[in-house]
């Protein structure tokens, strides 16, 4: 059935509460005066900390008021430049910096040509269907400019969406419409989580989520009886509530653990050989290696055990426990992030194929379970809003993560997914909705790329590092200062987004803006078609109203929905997707893959002849071995104050910083070799560079490794240099620009090594926040 909301409480009967939500959950909010409150879902049985970012950046001095132009580029025009970054702003009016960016886009347009130009977005920028700058840039670079070089695959699984339709098939499929908390709930007994499931990245999605159900689903679990292990050199990438047993092991070895207790499983005799035979693509080939027949070396536990920090009677003792059991396993985001990324998520697949569990409720295979909050749950049965970007007439593109290297190496080639590939010429990066400067890595290797073009353009709504090296800085609105529908297609709720606050300053909806610029070049009716934002709102609602209407079902017309709290949609069942329909019937239901079966031996991956990335899963090496120079393995997880690097300069995001640094953790003895106390400023240094950071020392990492989330605003203490210190703690100063293999070329942000030492100098300011002269 759906439902209206309007009866239900949502928080917002209270006079001056308006319905919205974020990529944080579904809230209400309203201003008394010039305070901003926020109230939760009253729903949500685990609500999200990270809303409280929201009422002390409203206003920020970070927010940016108006227009503003690179000194540089305003006196000097388009062009490569190695101030940006460190060069002064003129503010200007609307007017003026329309025109000049309308004239700068018509040069690069009809010169070059729209495959000079690159679309950068990330998204996250807006829960909204409608204000989600993704959509907004990449229609208008279609309509106005013709297109657009755009990028593929993400930072957060750029090695994943590669290899997974080599050899299981659908992507989204897998992560989506497999296992839910519910199954996991009711039916599994076992859950191992290479790489946990912190509950801080389950907090958030993309969209919008009404109930954050994963905390309360592993606690229904445990109650239950079903035993959650952890690997991780992190004891927090699994909640109390999980009762998990923690394997602390050596940042990047999970391929090798694996193996072993595939190893273990096979010669004891208790692997699914029946289920391998019936489901799966080359097992003989792979088993081979497994037993050391092709290069010598048994894959056992006692190979795996100085590989991984774990005994071998412990991997054989995991091995049994997994052994018959309705076993799942999960392999989290975190370890595709990193060299040979692609080897943890293929040799997963293969441990739950051994234990003949994939498809069965609860059990078998769950990539990514727990990596953001639209995982493992139900899909909806109707469509929700979707604006269209149109067609772009370029073909072009790089993997996401390659940015730096298309700038600084134009025509160079690169391999990607088989394929031998060009570099293309940039002249002009467009960005809305995103910061670079958070979520690549090497970031003096990512300011020396930007300092090749002709224009950097940005919308942004603070002074992120990104909007710093711009050329020209549009302002635009936060999500509360304009109206829009949330929806999710994992999650029921449809949420109309009231306004709470003014716009700040001059700032404009990106649709404004461009709006204003297409009819700079000859494009505002193909751009808008004619519609203010809430006609747009009404039609793309249609899309959904249509949807219920189809089915019979209640369908509020526009003006019911838009005066109530929200709308409940319709559900499909919790089926366990295409991999439960191929268990049932393989013939009938053949997986999208060369054989139509789980590959655990890749033909086509074999054919592109890539070393580090060979037909089937393999251990290449320990790439994060301590040196004399580098002793620490730096792990750059994601925050959980904080969505990426949003709102920073928040309240709930500023109170979890020490001393005004992003805090670092690591184990009380390393710290004490070091002269290192708890609260002390630590600087953290390789080849790359170096930030500070303030120390926590906890028994719940293991030695030898540093933790420090992403997402502090990198803030260099002298940008003039070719190195500076950031004195904020933005890890990506350290990590490496490299891809995960010439299969994916997905991001290796998530493991770098490092020193670590107590800083003795006088304590810079932190600037990050300030806006810029």
């Amino acid at each position: 059935m759906v439902e209206s909301l309007v009866d239900q409480d949502l928080g917002s009967s209270e006079a001056g509460f308006h319905p919205h939500t974020s990529h944080w959950g579904v809230f209400s909010a309203r201003m008394t005066g010039d305070r901003l409150e926020v109230r939760p879902h009253p729903g949500d049985p685990d609500p999200n900390e990270i809303l409280q970012n929201f009422p002390a950046a409203l206003r920020h001095r970070a927010r940016i008021a108006q227009p503003m132009v690179r000194k540089g580029w305003l006196e000097n025009g388009p062009g490569p430049d190695s101030r940006r970054g460190r060069d002064e702003f003129v503010p200007v009016s609307w007017e003026t910096a329309l025109d000049l960016l309308g004239k700068e886009l018509l040069r690069i347009r009809d010169g070059a040509g729209p495959g000079a130009i690159f679309g950068g977005s990330y998204g996250w920028s807006s829960a909204g269907r409608f204000h989600h700058a993704q959509s907004q840039i990449h229609r208008f670079l279609n309509v106005a400019c013709g297109g657009y070089v755009r990028s593929v695959t993400s930072y957060s699984s750029g090695s994943s969406q590669v290899l997974i339709p080599h050899i299981i098939g659908d992507h989204e499929g897998l992560t989506k419409r497999n296992v839910s908390w519910e199954q996991i709930a009711e039916h599994t007994e076992i859950v191992v989580a290479f790489g946990g499931m912190a509950l801080k990245n389950a907090m958030v999605a993309g969209g919008s989520v009404s109930q954050h159900v994963e905390r309360p689903a592993m606690q229904r679990a445990a109650a239950r009886g079903c035993n959650f292990v952890l690997v991780s050199p992190l004891r927090s990438d699994l909640p109390e509530e999980a009762m998990a047993e923690w394997v602390s092991c050596t940042p990047g070895s999970d391929t090798a653990l694996m193996m072993a207790i595939v190893h273990t499983l096979v010669v004891e005799g208790k692997h699914d050989r029946a289920f391998l035979e019936r489901y799966t693509s080359g097992w003989p080939v792979f088993e081979r290696y497994l037993l050391g027949e092709t290069d010598g070396q048994p894959k056992d536990a006692a190979w795996a055990a100085p590989l991984t920090g774990v005994s071998a009677g412990d991997i054989v003792a995991l091995a049994a426990k997994l052994a018959g059991k309705r076993s799942l396993i999960v392999v989290s985001h975190s370890l595709q992030r990193a060299e040979h990324g692609e080897q943890p998520v293929w040799m997963g697949m293969v441990l739950a194929a051994a234990l003949g569990q994939i498809g069965l409720p609860g059990g078998g295979y769950a990539y990514a379970l727990g990596a953001i909050a639209y995982y493992g749950r139900r899909y909806n049965a109707v469509p929700i809003p979707t604006l269209s970007q149109g067609r772009n007439g370029i073909s072009d593109f790089i993997p996401v993560a390659r940015i730096a290297d298309m700038l600084l190496n134009p025509g160079d080639s690169y391999r990607f997914n088989g394929e031998t590939r060009q570099y293309p010429e940039i002249k002009l990066v467009y960005w809305a909705g995103g910061n670079p400067f958070h979520h690549h890595q090497d970031l003096n290797r990512l300011r020396k790329a930007f300092a090749r073009l002709d224009t950097l353009v940005v919308h942004e709504l603070a002074w992120t590092a990104t909007a710093r090296h711009a050329d020209i800085v549009l302002p635009c609105t936060m999500t509360l200062e304009r109206e829009d529908i949330g929806a999710n297609s994992n999650d029921p709720l449809l949420v109309p987004m009231h306004p709470v606050a003014r716009p700040y300053g001059q700032a404009r909806d990106d649709y404004a803006i461009f709006a204003d610029l297409a009819e700079r070049l000859g494009a505002r009716e193909a751009f808008t078609e004619g519609r203010t934002v809430r006609q747009w709102l009404e039609h793309l609602y249609g899309q959904t109203q249509a949807g219920l209407a189809e089915k019979g079902l209640p369908a509020p017309d526009f003006n019911e929905f838009w005066e109530g709290n929200g709308l409940l949609m319709p559900q499909k069942p919790d089926d366990g997707g295409y991999l439960r329909a191929f268990r049932n019937d393989p013939d009938a239901n053949p997986l999208p893959t060369p054989s139509g079966k789980l590959q655990i031996y890749s033909e086509t991956i074999a054919s592109f002849g890539e070393a580090d990335c060979p037909g089937h899963p393999t251990w290449l090496g320990p790439v994060y071995a301590p040196t004399e120079a580098t002793p620490f393995v730096l792990i750059s997880n994601q925050p959980k104050t904080r969505l990426h690097s949003q709102l920073d300069f928040g309240g709930h995001s500023i109170a979890s910083k020490h001393r005004g640094r992003e805090v670092a953790t690591m184990h009380p003895e390393d710290a004490e070799m070091r002269g290192i106390s708890q609260g002390d400023i630590i600087r953290l240094s390789n080849e790359r560079g170096a930030c500070l950071a303030s120390a926590a020392l906890s028994d719940s990492i293991r030695r030898g490794v540093v933790q420090l989330a992403t997402g502090a605003w990198y803030d260099p203490q002298d940008p003039k240099e070719e190195m500076p210190l950031c004195v904020h703690g933005n890890p990506n100063v350290l990590t490496r620009d490299i891809g995960t293999s010439a299969l994916a070329q997905g991001c290796t942000g998530q493991l770098t090594n490092i020193q670590v030492e107590r800083f003795e100098g006088n304590l810079p300011e932190i600037r990050a926040f300030d806006p810029p002269v």
